[in-house]
């Protein structure tokens, strides 16, 4: 239902009195809960539930204590049209959607909505609540809660395609808001990139873009096929800013560009992420053809596909057959209209394309390109020679945008501009094949112009570097990287007035019609600049990767540029080349976390006796940045291939240590049963004699973490066998003291031994066995009843990654919330959560363990403070990311939880549900039922939840049920 918001100025509104107001607020209140609860009975997925609930609390807790205020209003419409959204996009979802782009964009939502009730709890327990509708700040608190809103509802529009439409005024105003404020939306990684403007020149074209722009106003797609330089793009972008339409399709249009990608590296990964960005949405280690169908299902959509030969001209790969059956499968997208850009006529099968080959100007449109930049005569004055000039350039339109530029920047009059052009065209003319050859000519004609020609061939040789790099030349960095090039700031500029290069971002780059033409007519870059860029890059990467933060800027700035160059040597120079691939793995993991073209050129490498350690070496920093980006499926796949090379290359010490690797990601999953086994095959192998004493170490370091969680060995064995090696020695004794005190140790001689430990790890310096030995002091403390001794360690820890890593932060700032919890102070509780949320809700969703730990410890919390509805939703989160990441651990928990609420309303039939689902887990994840809480004590319930200890020892309710 609709409201209408508070016009204080309109004199067409009949007085209204306190009293009477407050109890329209009131009944619109009660009317928006109904429907909310209506509708939460109604949609068949537990986190879209969740949140409708949390919904419904928001709103109860402002019914209880409205007073003579309408703010509240101001949100009610948007939690209603959330309302909706949800009805409409998950009527007909399963469980299987949640792993696409609708669980990525419920994610999001749910996390904004638990803060919006966190800061409102928050408020009514601290009795604060009722000046939140008088006091001036508290309004703008509403305020900010409704830009929170509109924001979830653009969010959410952009990743699902909701079919319900946002107030357009609204969005119009967002976008005029995030114009003047750039965190006015604080997502742009979630936003779609703006449609480019129609071209300021374009001649000609009218009737070409009316007649194209019919085809796709009446729902055919098209394709625009010609050489480099015809206005393929331009015609593009003028249809998609054609009124019929921006009328049409609106907010709904999208260009996505494919100009950068390399047709020999480009892999379907690269091209759907691209596509996906285009539209406003993070794939990561989704399905990204199914967050891509599902935003456009929902409405019409304008998709531009430009320079699709990029991915045509490299679509006889096998890998990349993929790629024209995704376009297929989206061209079948009810309302989806595709416009695609190529010079290649092999366009995606199996979509209905109207194929338009786009001609030339005609030669009055041509003249008036012309003259529109060339200004040293008039057309009356030149028009005979200029259009025998411009014939002779077969009217291309790019080509007479580079020749108008060459003749005004050089001063050259007509004659002597047809001059210039008679000494060079004829043989070319005569020739008369090639696919850019009217850009030849202009190229040619170009290059020889007084300017250009005074730089020497110093100006050719800049070209080849810049059509060589995909992102093109860093200006700030071109002095070292071109360092024999000593004119190269005078070079880009001339480059740049001849309107070969363009400069975007602190890059000098080109249009792609002008790079193909220098890749395929200039020579390659020359041996001394090619050892110029690669000695730059290489000693950048090899700075970076001695330290860490060393010239990590470099890393991000020219990522595509460095990642470009390795691929290149590692086709002409493996051999010198693969140690600066596995470094460069590992600084893209530091710094810039993100799928990599190198994935298929490491997996091409031919295996013999000389390549296999490389490619070994090569495949275990790959796992390395998968493991980072939660791809853990293939993080272990890498990892196993490495194995298999280690071994055949006769290097059991690697195999060992990769396999250790695969290991702990199966502990990090849960999987205890499974990495021990894999270790204790290792120790049984004929390997396991050939290994150092240190690896033999990490084994059984690896071994003694997942046994302590299966309780199959006594505490005094764990730790043990690993504790005298000189580098997993110190680790080993703290963990064995953590152990001892799981397995039921005495606490204060635990807690002496940690201290002794901690006093060891501050002189050597080392942060990791400082964490560790902090964490377990604050286990000793927590169990012990000492809050704030806990809540200390964990400050520590805070301080300690603070600056540093980000995620270690949010790590145990939520830590310190569940402290506060269990101290009774579920405002501070919630504050934390909050903190620790705000800065990276986004990079948590993106990172899956992150996005876990947060959401179980959120549940902790409301399920202490007795808010189990929201718990329950909390619960239900987490247990939905534990099934798309395989996480054993984390699913027995929340279960569990949700056994507990059941629990507490009296439903021991769900309850039974949820503890014997808890139970199944713990056998397979070999972890005994009564000891899931053992050694990750911060993750146990408060006492007052018995429910699970009732159930495992078949108590009175659970006795009959069972």
């Amino acid at each position: 239902m609709p409201f209408k918001k508070s016009n204080k100025s309109s004199k067409q509104r009949a007085p209204v009195t306190e009293q009477s107001q407050d109890i329209t607020v009131s009944q619109v209140l009660g009317i928006t809960i109904a429907a909310i609860n209506a509708t939460k009975d109604l949609v068949p997925i537990d986190l879209a539930k969740g949140i409708l609930g949390t919904i419904a609390n928001i709103l109860t807790i402002a019914q209880s204590v409205i007073q003579n205020e309408s703010d509240i209003l101001a949100i009610v419409e948007q939690f209603q049209t959330i309302r909706k959204v949800l009805e409409r996009t998950t009527k007909d979802a399963t469980k299987d959607d949640l792993q696409g782009s609708l669980g990525d964009a419920l994610s999001a939502l749910k996390i904004s909505v638990d803060h919006m009730y966190s800061e409102a709890a928050s408020k009514k327990e601290q009795r604060r609540w009722r000046r939140l509708l008088f006091v001036t700040t508290d309004r703008d608190q509403i305020a900010g809660w409704g830009k929170d809103l509109d924001r979830i509802l653009l969010l959410f529009n952009f990743e699902v395609g909701a079919g319900v439409a946002t107030d357009v005024k609204m969005i119009k105003r967002l976008a005029l808001e995030s114009k003047g404020n750039a965190t006015s939306i604080n997502a742009p990684k979630y936003r779609p990139t703006e449609p480019p403007s129609r071209p300021a020149m374009l001649y000609g074209r009218d009737d070409l873009v009316a007649k194209l722009t019919n085809h796709v106003v009446n729902g055919e797609h098209i394709a625009l096929i010609g050489p480099g330089g015809m206005g393929k793009s331009s015609l593009a972008k003028a249809i998609l800013n054609d009124p019929l339409v921006t009328e049409k399709f609106a907010d709904r249009r999208f260009f996505v560009t494919c100009d950068g990608l390399d047709p020999s590296t480009i892999t379907f990964e690269t091209f759907m992420t691209r596509f996906a960005a285009a539209l406003g949405i993070e794939s990561a280690g989704a399905d990204p053809v199914r967050q891509i169908s599902t935003l456009l299902r929902s409405a019409s959509a304008l998709v531009v596909l430009d320079n699709a030969e990029t991915f045509e001209e490299a679509s006889a790969s096998s890998a990349l057959r993929e790629i024209p059956q995704a376009i297929a499968e989206i061209a079948d997208i009810h309302g989806v209209i595709l416009i695609l850009t190529s010079r290649s006529r092999r366009s995606a099968p199996n979509v209905p394309w109207i194929t338009k080959d786009i001609p030339p100007l005609d030669s009055s449109s041509a003249q008036e390109a012309f003259f529109r930049i060339y200004r040293l005569a008039s057309p009356g004055d030149a028009e005979g020679g200029i259009t025998n000039l411009l014939q002779d350039l077969e009217f291309h339109p790019l080509s007479i945008n580079l020749l108008a530029n060459a003749a005004q920047q050089n001063g050259w009059s007509p004659p002597m501009l047809l001059e210039r052009w008679k000494d060079r065209h004829s043989a070319v003319l005569d020739h008369g094949e090639g696919k850019l050859q009217s850009l030849s000519y202009t190229m040619q004609l170009s290059l020889s112009s007084p300017s250009i020609q005074k730089l020497g061939e110093e100006a050719r040789h800049v070209l080849a570097v810049i059509a060589f790099l995909p992102q093109g030349l860093n200006e700030s960095l071109s002095k070292h990287i071109l360092s024999s090039t000593l004119q190269i700031d005078t070079i880009s500029d001339v480059l740049w007035r001849q309107s070969l290069v363009y400069r975007q971002g602190g890059f000098v780059k080109m249009l792609a019609p002008i790079r193909h033409y220098v890749r395929d007519s200039l020579p390659a870059p020359d041996s001394t600049r090619l050892r110029e860029i690669r000695t730059f890059y290489y000693r950048t990467i090899q700075w970076c990767s001695e330290e860490r933060d060393g010239h990590a800027d470099i890393i991000i700035s020219d990522h595509l540029n460095i990642e470009h160059v390795v691929t290149f040597d590692l086709a002409h120079l493996p051999k010198e080349t693969y140690p600066t691939c596995w470094q460069f793995l590992e600084c893209l993991r530091w710094h810039h976390p993100r799928p990599t073209t190198l994935t298929p050129t490491i997996s091409n490498i031919v295996e013999s006796s000389s390549t296999w350690m490389l490619k070994a070496h090569c495949l275990s920093h790959l796992a390395g940045l998968y493991n980072t980006l939660s791809q853990l499926a293939e993080a272990a796949q890498a990892c196993q291939a490495a194995e298999a090379l280690y071994l055949t290359a006769g290097n059991p010490e690697n195999m060992g240590n990769c396999l250790i690797n695969r290991a702990d990601l199966l502990r990090c999953q849960g999987r205890f049963i499974q990495s021990q086994n894999l270790l204790e095959d290792l120790q049984h192998s004929d390997s396991w004699k050939s290994l150092s004493e240190t690896m033999k170490a990490r084994a059984w370091f690896f071994l003694d973490m997942a046994r302590m969680y299966t309780f199959t060995a006594s505490a005094d064995e764990l730790f043990v066998k690993s504790s005298e090696d000189r580098v997993w020695g110190l680790d080993s004794k703290i963990w064995h003291w953590q152990a001892k005190f799981y397995y039921g140790g005495d606490a204060v001689q635990v807690k002496t031994h940690l201290e002794d430990l901690l006093l060891q790890c501050t002189s050597t310096g080392d942060v990791y066995n400082r964490r560790d030995a902090l964490e377990g002091l604050a286990d000793v403390a927590f169990c012990e009843g000492r809050l704030s001794d806990a809540m200390d360690n964990l400050q520590t820890l805070v301080e300690m990654f603070e600056g540093q890593d980000s995620q270690g932060v949010l790590w145990y700032t939520v830590r310190k919330a569940i402290v506060a919890s269990n101290q009774g102070d579920h405002a501070l509780a919630r504050e934390l959560i909050h903190k620790a949320s705000e800065p990276s809700q986004f990079f948590a969703l993106r990172n899956a363990r992150t996005f876990l730990h947060l959401s179980h410890c959120s549940a902790r919390i409301e399920l202490a403070a007795g808010e189990y509805e929201v718990a329950e939703s909390h619960f239900t989160a987490a247990i939905e990311g534990c099934d798309i990441q395989d996480n054993l651990r984390s699913k027995a928990y929340s279960f569990r939880g949700l056994g507990e609420v059941a629990f507490a309303r009296s439903n021991f039939a769900l309850a039974a549900e949820r503890f014997a689902e808890t139970r199944s887990l713990c056998t397979e994840m070999g972890v005994p039922p009564r000891h899931l809480y053992s050694c990750v004590p911060l993750n146990t319930l408060p006492d007052k939840f018995k429910g699970w200890a009732l159930f495992l020892e078949g108590q009175s309710p659970f006795a009959n049920i069972m």
